[in-house]
């Protein structure tokens, strides 16, 4: 920020010294500047100035010696207000057709200082044209901007309606997670990553690769065409920065939500937390790890018997799924892991996450699930009711225990 700071300000020293220089003086001045800069150099010097790239061509040229100076005779200099005029001056019915135009196109808050439009440019130019005022692209792009108009795309920040009690939750979730964590018990976020189709599909994202040498894949994201969709489900230790990943190939049920679980227990945490009392569970408020799931609180009970351990389980708020851990913390950089790379097999897909690592430790470890799991799964009211099930006093709904059943 330093760095913008200064340069900014010998900017506007310079600017001052430009101001001062004849018509000869100032393309030379310009263009050394130019070159100083390198690449992109003539494109920002013409934006900052407001010259013409071919005049700061020209003084390139004259600079390097691969054209002809034209030293002006002395006294032979343009007078003010000489040269081609702008198309603006010569036709002043330009803007205000312009601003006509935009008016009957542009979408959004007609308050807002910041319009868009979806026309391009060419278009409104050849509008302009047929309108009887000829002016060429670039000119339409300038006055756009000095109309107040500019490029942009849209933003996602539009949440809609929040539920009530959604930052007390976010409070409730971080006063459990400081108490675990404090105990030395373990904390772990879950989720789903996004299914990926598994085969030559273009994936996206450049990768390095000999020049005139792509990856072919098929044209067409037809998933007939591959070799299934894989099924990355997530468990993520927030103290230890360690991810596991089961890889599924059929479902993503409950059973398949709590079976990811047990595997990063038996593989990682059972080894890391040897004395662990609980824990405590992160997830979202839909998917295959829902709290209106039974099969998910069902599998989740048999998973506590088999740990001995009581297991507690904070729902993010609907919505808000984004806060969740795991996300940035995990399946991000897998995405970058795998960019580019088409995942022709299941294998490719394990191998991929496995090497996902980042400078501040993050270490992955993905297995492959090949078990089927059936999609909707039935479970009785008696079995919820044999639950050891406990709910919060802070919403229930979202945050409960789950003890392990006496032996």
């Amino acid at each position: 920020m330093a760095d913008k700071r200064s340069a900014s300000t010998v900017e506007r020293r310079w600017l001052k010294v430009l101001g001062t220089l004849n018509e000869f003086q100032a393309r030379l001045f310009v263009a050394e500047k130019a070159s100083e800069l390198g690449r992109g150099g003539v494109s920002r010097l013409a934006r900052l100035t407001g010259m013409s790239r071919s005049t700061i061509l020209k003084g390139l040229q004259e600079l390097s010696g691969s054209g002809a100076v034209s030293v002006p005779p002395q006294g032979r200099l343009r007078r003010a207000g000489g040269g081609r005029k702008r198309s603006t001056e010569v036709d002043p019915g330009v803007e205000r057709a312009l601003e006509r135009i935009m008016e009957e196109s542009t979408a959004g808050d007609p308050m807002s200082t910041l319009k868009w439009t979806t026309k391009s440019t060419r278009s409104l130019a050849t509008e302009l044209e047929r309108r009887g005022h000829s002016v060429c692209y670039v000119t339409v792009a300038r006055c756009l901007h000095q109309m107040g108009y500019s490029l942009q795309a849209s933003v996602k920040t539009i949440e809609g309606r929040q539920h009530p009690d959604r930052d007390a939750q976010f409070r409730h979730i971080n006063r459990q997670v400081q108490a675990f964590m404090r105990s030395g018990d373990p904390v772990i976020s879950v989720d789903t990553k996004k299914k990926e189709l598994v085969g030559d599909f273009r994936n996206a994202g450049r990768t390095w690769r000999r020049q005139g040498e792509p990856s072919e894949v098929f044209t067409h994201d037809f998933p007939h065409l591959g070799n299934g969709k894989a099924v990355p489900y997530g468990t993520y230790d927030v103290a230890q920065d360690r991810g596991l990943v089961n890889v599924g190939i059929s479902h993503d049920t409950g059973e398949f939500a709590v079976e990811s679980i047990r595997r990063w227990w038996r593989l990682v945490g059972k080894r890391s937390y040897t004395q662990a009392k609980r824990l405590l569970i992160c997830a979202d408020a839909g998917g295959s790890n829902g709290p209106r799931l039974r099969a998910w609180k069902l599998h989740l009970q048999r998973l506590a018997n088999e740990m001995r351990v009581p297991i507690s389980v904070c729902h993010y708020p609907p919505g808000t799924s984004k806060w969740n851990k795991i996300e940035h913390r995990l399946f991000s950089f897998i995405s970058l892991t795998w960019k580019g790379q088409p995942l022709v097999s299941f294998e490719t897909v394990v191998n991929l996450i496995g090497s996902t690592r980042t400078r501040s430790g993050l270490t992955v470890k993905a297995v492959l699930d090949t078990r089927q799991y059936e999609p909707a799964q039935e479970v009785s009211a008696q079995e919820m009711k044999d639950l050891n099930l406990k709910g919060d006093a802070f919403h229930p709904d979202w945050n409960y225990a789950l003890a392990p059943a006496p032996r």
